[in-house]
């Protein structure tokens, strides 16, 4: 007997003694009778995979944007997912992670040091370069699928950048936007919108660089608005003062739904709390944007996964049904306070990264792999054996 077989005779089993006995309903032998979700094997493979990152969007700050948005818990949309688990976001030497490891590992399957962007543990942050590590957008590349990048941080952050550039120092703005443009595979990503125009600029002049010779050199003309680039430009750069990552995402997903191999998209949105309404509010539209593209896509051939690279110092103390989760937040703004701990009633932010787990949920094609307490280098095999691609070494 296969084991499918075993575990279903055994829960057919249970439910009919639980009905004997007296101490269960129908209905719940009807629900001990079905095969738990975490058995369940989709078929096939991913033509296509899109990421959602909540930058900082712990399991206490997702939780808090449900009760803000809705007054209740459990009312987001990726709240009714079927697939999850907890991702582990400590870099190699610490417990606490930045967004620079948290995203590399999610990104490469390699965990690393804070501060590095997608190499190995043997770099340090801003003296030596450590081993680049392979990522899923340049194993993307590779295959020949498009590939894209969404964020309203500026593009060269480290969670965008982990996705295409290799560099031992996050601040390396300046070094690290170039490699768009000289891709280790493939052409690069096809679609790149993101905020920080200006800084970015300061910092590529001082190496000499700017938007217009990188352009020049690439034929690759490089946006100063979402509005500005052509609909008839399928592969745009998009580097902005600030992104509507909603209306920059559902450009995207047009345009990577346009070709016949697939793709892979990464969207970020920013959901530190140090300004608790600003930080939920954004996971709470972020969430329905999440909605939104799970509305056009067919998830018998697509993965959709929503994680964070780490976690934040937010916790719900207090509070009622039918009252403002934020109450004495306005007065808190108006005091323009610049305490490491906020206090209102019912909310506490320790404004600072923590250790803790962060959701990871998923749905589609390959979703049922997200399940239980993992590291977050796990979402890299998740997303590779959705695509049915295996690491390659030396890379």
């Amino acid at each position: 007997m296969t084991p499918v077989s075993l575990r279903l005779v055994s829960a057919l089993a249970l439910a009919i003694g639980l009905c004997a006995s007296g101490g269960a309903s129908a209905q719940t032998a009807q629900a001990a009778a079905r095969p738990p979700v975490e058995q369940s094997q989709s078929q096939g493979r991913a033509k296509n995979v899109i990421l959602f990152l909540a930058d900082a969007g712990g399991v206490a700050s997702v939780h808090a944007a449900s009760v803000m948005a809705y007054g209740e818990p459990l009312k987001l949309h990726i709240q009714q997912w079927p697939n999850l688990g907890l991702s582990e976001t400590s870099p190699v030497d610490a417990f606490v992670s930045d967004s620079a490891n948290g995203m590399s590992a999610i990104v490469t399957g390699v965990k690393t040091h804070n501060g590095v962007i997608s190499q190995g543990p043997d770099g340090e942050r801003g003296r030596r370069d450590g081993t680049p590590t392979k990522t899923v957008l340049e194993y993307a590349e590779e295959h020949g699928l498009l590939t894209g990048v969404v964020t309203d941080r500026p593009i060269t952050d480290a969670t965008p950048a982990a996705t295409y550039a290799h560099s031992n120092d996050r601040g390396k703005w300046g070094e690290i936007f170039p490699q768009a443009f000289s891709p280790r595979f493939g052409d690069g990503v096809d679609v790149l919108i993101g905020s920080g125009r200006t800084e970015i600029a300061e910092q590529m002049a001082a190496n000499g660089v700017s938007y217009d010779s990188l352009a020049q050199a690439h034929d690759r003309p490089i946006y100063a608005t979402l509005e500005a680039a052509p609909a008839g430009n399928r592969r745009p750069v998009v580097v902005a003062e600030e992104i509507d990552v909603r209306a920059a995402t559902l450009r995207a997903l047009d345009l990577l739904q346009a070709g016949d191999k697939g793709y892979l998209l990464v969207v970020e949105w920013d959901a530190h709390t140090d300004d608790p309404r600003e930080g939920l509010q954004n996971i709470a539209d972020l969430d329905r944007l999440i909605a939104e593209v799970q509305s056009r896509v067919d998830l018998d051939d697509t993965l959709m996964i929503f994680t964070a690279d780490h976690s934040f110092g937010l916790q719900i103390d207090g509070g009622r049904r039918g009252q403002p989760l934020l109450e004495g937040y306005e007065a808190w703004k108006a005091r323009d306070g610049d305490e490491r701990v906020v206090r209102l009633e019912n909310v506490m932010v320790n404004r600072t990264h923590t250790a803790e787990e962060v959701p990871a949920l998923a749905i589609g094609v390959g979703a049922e792999r997200v399940r239980g307490y993992f590291p977050n280098t796990h979402l890299f095999e998740v997303m590779m054996k959705a695509f049915g691609w295996t690491p390659s070494s030396g890379d």
